[in-house]
């Protein structure tokens, strides 16, 4: 998934924004406006989204919301930069595997959990770097199933149902005997392949995600589900799913010209099939072979506050505003992306619609990615992992012990003390 790839709690109240006012008299100096405007930077898909909500909390703070359209890596790429020169905005959205890197290198400020947000462990976890929160989260996503019910009418529980489909006639692929197309996933990518090695026993890092010195891709489990991904490729698969650049688009082309039943994907993949009329329905990850369920990476975006803003406390209020129940029911409603509120998210849930319910399920069993800065060089590593191993050009084991290499090694020149 390449291209995936410090304040406490306080209420800057009415009468203390007013005695600030006061005491400039009617001077706009660029401090006064910036005690009464608080810049916020969302992608352009959220701007309708926070204008709904933010008048109440301009009406109760007594100011200003300035929206910034800008892509949200575009902003945190640019952090470093625009924080000291003052031109950064005081709120944005993060990516929670971004927030150790921003976090450690001073960037991005602690913040503080409101008891409105509802959070669970993993919710917690996605944001916690070093013992200390680093954003509120907003948006949970995560892989799901999607199946074409034109040509199955539900979606399969099991790994061992898709290994009987895959033998249907009807699923062979043109040109190349003894090829089937009823099942794809491109686990030549690591984002996508990840939840596979977890389910059977594969990690990252240890100690839940934190402990760069022990890389767990090596181990037996993840041997394991190398091993069991190879046969797809090997005996099932087209050669062209050994493509790590394309194989992506010949899955979406496969799943939505009718060919392939059931692909696994994000819920980001969901407009392209609509917009292709494909009768899809989404749902959790079939369990695998050996009775354990897909443990896929569950990310998604928090909100975050600059380190550099000259008015953390209102910024911290408003994390805390856009993060409650009812401004997280708004979110759903207006953007279909999952609220990380957990009472949002049953009432998101309740709505019926198969994107939001497959996303939910799936993240119950979802490996939270980890968001230490060592976690860069474990895309990197990890990118030829599974095309060495179903290629032939080595065994899973020793595939396996090449990307933790790779991994070991740059950690050490990077990051060592």
């Amino acid at each position: 998934m390449n291209k995936m790839k410090k304040i406490g709690i306080g209420l800057l109240t009415l009468s203390a924004v007013v005695a600030l006012t006061a005491c400039g008299g009617n001077k706009t100096s660029k401090e006064e406006s910036g005690n009464n405007t608080l810049t916020v930077s969302v992608d352009k898909g959220y701007i309708k989204y926070l204008e709904e909500v933010k008048g109440d909390f301009e009406k109760e703070n007594n100011i200003k919301i300035k929206l910034v359209e800008k892509d949200m890596f575009d902003q945190l790429d640019a952090l470093s930069l625009d924080g000291p020169a003052g031109k950064a905005p005081d709120v944005m959205m993060s990516a929670y595997d971004r927030l150790g890197p921003l976090g450690q290198q001073g960037h991005i400020a602690e913040v503080k959990l409101s008891e409105d947000s509802h959070y669970n462990d993993k919710d917690k976890q996605q944001v916690t770097v070093d013992g200390k929160y680093f954003g509120s989260p907003a948006v949970i996503e995560t892989l799901i199933m999607y199946y074409n019910k034109a040509l199955i009418n539900e979606a399969p529980t099991t790994f061992e149902q898709l290994e009987e489909m895959s033998k249907d006639e009807k699923y062979a692929f043109e040109g190349e005997k003894e090829k089937n197309v009823a099942f794809l996933a491109k686990w030549t990518d690591f984002y996508s392949a990840y939840g596979l090695l977890a389910g059977y026993g594969g990690y990252v890092f240890g100690d839940d995600g934190t402990n760069p010195q022990d890389v767990g891709l090596a181990s037996k489990g993840s041997i394991e589900g190398i091993e069991y991904a190879t046969k797809w490729y090997q005996d099932v698969w087209p050669k062209g799913m050994m493509d790590i650049k394309s194989a992506g688009d010949f899955i979406d082309n496969q799943f939505i010209n009718g060919k392939t039943a059931v692909v696994i994907n994000g819920p980001w993949a969901a407009q392209g099939y609509s917009e292709s009329n494909v009768d899809y329905g989404a749902a959790k990850i079939a369990t695998l072979p050996n009775g354990k369920e897909y443990e896929p990476f569950g990310g998604g975006k928090a909100w975050v506050v600059s380190n550099y803003s000259k008015n953390k406390e209102l910024s911290q209020k408003f994390v805390d505003y856009l993060t409650n129940v009812d401004n997280q029911k708004v979110f759903y409603d207006m953007t279909k992306e999952v609220p990380a509120n957990n009472e949002a998210r049953e009432y998101a849930k309740s709505k019926n619609d198969s994107i939001t319910t497959a996303v939910i399920d799936q993240y119950e069993s979802a490996s939270p990615m980890p968001n230490i800065p060592e976690m860069a060089e474990v895309w990197a590593g990890g990118e030829n992992l599974m095309f060495d191993a179903a290629s032939g050009e080595m065994s899973p084991k020793e595939a396996a012990q090449a990307a933790v290499k790779i991994i070991n090694d740059n950690i050490s020149q990077k990051y060592s003390e």
